[in-house]
């Protein structure tokens, strides 16, 4: 089989059966199976893809286990040659599956491939392609100094913004949200890191990625839309704490010790500030 799409879904039915109609289109031409891995919904998701999809493989959890080890199921079921990690909220156009497997057939050095990705209003995701998350790259990501010169090498390596949108290149980091695998770079980099609940875990992978002497594209002509944030949880303090969990797990794991305990303390300092600011704009509010 050439093709596993694995895909992790919570709470949020009507896109994930959006999704599914669009792979119907762009799965046509791929020998193919496509595996929702379902993390325990309580808004009839499963009894969705149970009457509308029967040809899906289902997985059900009883308890939310996190994207990273929901991924790991499903990746473990697979048993195709590329393995492409999906958002349920994402739409896939008709020739996104053919243009990337064309691409990684033809490049053996390619450990992993990402789209061009858009809003639910067509503006362009610059986290479709990412460098390296290192402490001043992503200083300057978060102090908002990449916004003010998006097009600079230094400033806005975050997003590597001096490598235009509509060219082919390389890319250190990919997102979760469309993240084309070739199996046997994931056999040697290894699975997604459960010490990853949400957030961070596609940062982890696409580096080990290329510790494992691949290289990660980033290919503007495979386009999808991702209606961003609808998969997350919607309980916004929590996603906070997970998104800085995360932050900190990624640094201890692959920035020098020298820097663990300076950007712990960022982190915990700035996540705190978030949901703080969080909890008061919610009492502002009422």
């Amino acid at each position: 089989m050439e093709l596993s799409i694995v895909i992790v879904s919570y709470n949020v039915c009507d896109y994930l059966r959006q999704a599914l109609l669009s792979l119907q289109k762009a799965a046509v031409a791929v020998t193919h199976e496509i595996i929702v891995v379902e993390n325990a919904s309580s808004d009839g998701s499963a009894e969705m893809i149970r009457e509308e999809f029967p040809y899906v493989k289902l997985i059900t959890s009883d308890t939310n286990v996190g994207f990273s080890a929901a991924c790991n199921r499903g990746i473990i079921s697979s048993a195709g040659d590329f393995i492409l990690i999906l958002n349920p909220d994402t739409v896939v156009e008709p020739d996104a599956l053919t243009l990337a497997l064309a691409f990684m057939r033809s490049h053996p050095e390619a450990g992993a491939s990402g789209a061009r990705m858009v809003d639910g209003e067509g503006q362009f995701l610059p986290e479709s392609k990412r460098g390296f998350p290192s402490p001043m790259t992503s200083f300057f990501r978060f102090a908002g100094v990449g916004k003010l010169f998006p097009r600079s090498r230094l400033f806005n390596a975050y997003y590597l913004g001096h490598l235009p949108e509509d060219v082919t290149c390389r890319a250190d980091i990919l997102t979760g949200a469309f993240m084309l695998i070739r199996r046997e770079a994931l056999d040697k980099a290894g699975l997604f890191d459960t010490a990853f609940f949400m957030y961070g875990e596609d940062i982890d992978l696409s580096w080990r990625i290329t510790r494992a002497g691949y290289s990660n594209y980033y290919l503007p002509e495979v386009r999808i839309t991702h209606f961003k944030g609808r998969s997350a949880t919607s309980d916004e303090v929590r996603s906070l704490r997970y998104f800085y969990s995360a932050m900190i797990v990624f640094a201890r794991k692959h920035l020098s010790r020298s820097w663990h305990l300076p950007v712990t303390a960022c982190v915990t300092v700035m996540g705190f500030a978030a949901r703080s600011s969080l909890r008061l704009k919610r009492l502002i509010k009422k």
